[in-house]
Formats: C-alpha cells, sequence, structure tokens
C-alpha cells in the first residue's frame, strides 16, 4: 500500500505543517529516591496527515509521552503544542475544550461505560462535545470497525477484541485532526487487526488526519509512515517508510 512523504502536508509557506510537537519535554513521577523518569528531554514532531508508531521496549516511556501529547498528563519540564496550540500550562478547562475539538484517544484498556450500548458509547464524545450525534454517523463508526449488528449490545455481552473496536470506533466518530492510539491493535485478532489498520491509513490518507500509535507490534507499525523508538525515555532512533523486518530488527537491538 501506498505511503504518502513523511513530511506531512505543507503549509504556504513552504514549511511542514505540524499537528503535535514535543520541545525537550520530561515527565518525572515521585521525589527523592523513589523519583522515577518516564521521558527525559524528549523533542519530537509529528507532522500533520502523517501516521507515526512509537515503540520501544516495556517500560521505555511509550504510554507517557502519548500521554503528554495529549494533554492527558501534564510534562515536568519543557513545552507541548497540540494543533497550534501551546498546551504546556493550559488550564483543564481549556485542555477539555481542545481535546474535544481536536483529538481523539483509542486507550489500551477500552473505557467504555458499562451501562452503555456500544452506540452511545461511540456517540459519548459528541455528546460531550455539545453536538448531536447523528444515528448514521455512528453506525458507519460501527459499521467500519465491523460492529453493525452490534450496537446495541453492552460491554459486557461483547468480546474483548469487540469491546477494543467499540473504542476505536469511539476515537474516530468525531473525525479528530489528530487520533492517538494506545496499543489499538493488541486485544484483536489478525483479520479484525488488519481492518483496524486499513482504517487507519485511510484516515491519514484520504482525510488527511494525524495518527500517533504506540504499539508494540512490528507488522502493525510498518503500515505507518514513520517509527519513533525510545528506550529510558529518550527518542533513540528513528525509522522512515519502515518495514516489519526493518521494525524487529531495530526492536530486538533495543532490547537485547
Amino acid at each position: 500500500m501506498s505511503r504518502p512523504a513523511a513530511a506531512g502536508p505543507q503549509a504556504s509557506a513552504g514549511a511542514p505543517v505540524t499537528s503535535v510537537q514535543l520541545h525537550q519535554v520530561s515527565r518525572h513521577y515521585g521525589t527523592g529516591e523513589a523519583r522515577v523518569q518516564a521521558l527525559a528531554d524528549v523533542t519530537v514532531t509529528f507532522p500533520a496527515g502523517t501516521w507515526t508508531a512509537v515503540m520501544g521496549p516495556s517500560g521505555s516511556g511509550k504510554s507517557t509521552l502519548l500521554h503528554c501529547a495529549a494533554g492527558l498528563d501534564r510534562a515536568s519540564s519543557g513545552r507541548v503544542v497540540l494543533a497550534g496550540q501551546d498546551i504546556t500550562r493550559a488550564t483543564d478547562a481549556t485542555l477539555t475544550s481542545l481535546r474535544r475539538r481536536t483529538m481523539g484517544f483509542i486507550f489500551q484498556n477500552f473505557n467504555l461505560i458499562g451501562s452503555l450500548t456500544a452506540e452511545q458509547n461511540v456517540a459519548l464524545p459528541l455528546k460531550l462535545a455539545g453536538a448531536r450525534p447523528s444515528r448514521a454517523d455512528v453506525r458507519a463508526a460501527l459499521a467500519a470497525v465491523g460492529l453493525a449488528d452490534r450496537a446495541r449490545h453492552r460491554p459486557r455481552e461483547l468480546s474483548g477484541g469487540q469491546q477494543q473496536r467499540v473504542a476505536i470506533a469511539r476515537g474516530m466518530v468525531t473525525r479528530p485532526s489528530v487520533l492517538f492510539a494506545d496499543e489499538p491493535t493488541g486485544a484483536l485478532d489478525t483479520h479484525s487487526a488488519r481492518m483496524v489498520l486499513r482504517l487507519l491509513r485511510r484516515m491519514v490518507d484520504e482525510s488527511g488526519q494525524t495518527v500517533v500509535m504506540v504499539t508494540h507490534d512490528p507488522v502493525a507499525a510498518a503500515n505507518a509512515d514513520a517509527v519513533v523508538f525510545l528506550s529510558d525515555g529518550r527518542i533513540v532512533d528513528r525509522l522512515i517508510r519502515p518495514t516489519a523486518a526493518g521494525v524487529a530488527e531495530r526492536l530486538t537491538r533495543l532490547e537485547g
């Protein structure tokens, strides 16, 4: 499958358009001897209209990077710019408004509301943003992840993989300019994973959306335009136009 150049769309002045930027971002937890450094002086840009995979050994800071980039966690130092707005010291109200207007997030542990049906879970971001959800849009999002016939099922009536696909439909339904995804295919069978990866690819290629995805799977990462590798909270490598074999080889080096 063809992929756009990793630089993404170009502004009229010729400079790359960027959706997300981290400038010398560090994140630590705790103090004294209990202090843990999750990110250390990370500078990275995710160009608009591209798909970047974030990879690295367990504990390398992948999810922390994703959460800081999305404004779900605060950087201890440095600067985070999301959709052209510096969110480093933004108020919670500003962050909430920006997230609802600009981004979607697919969580590793689904975060579905058990009392709501699949279609109600998918419609929730639209309602929170003050929009009136279109049933057609909600059903289309569920159909896109292969769950058109599960719209009225509650999470307890769905398998783990089906719950993950509901979470993916929820992240996509607002057509966010930036979609952050934490292991979006981790709980899926091979067929479902391929379906989701094709959807993410179309979001980028056809709609110009930006995808930033944490994954441990070289095959999933090979669908992206670029891969950023973390180790001990630092960016240690990058790979443009990745292949599964190339990603696996670099991961082996990091984990060895």
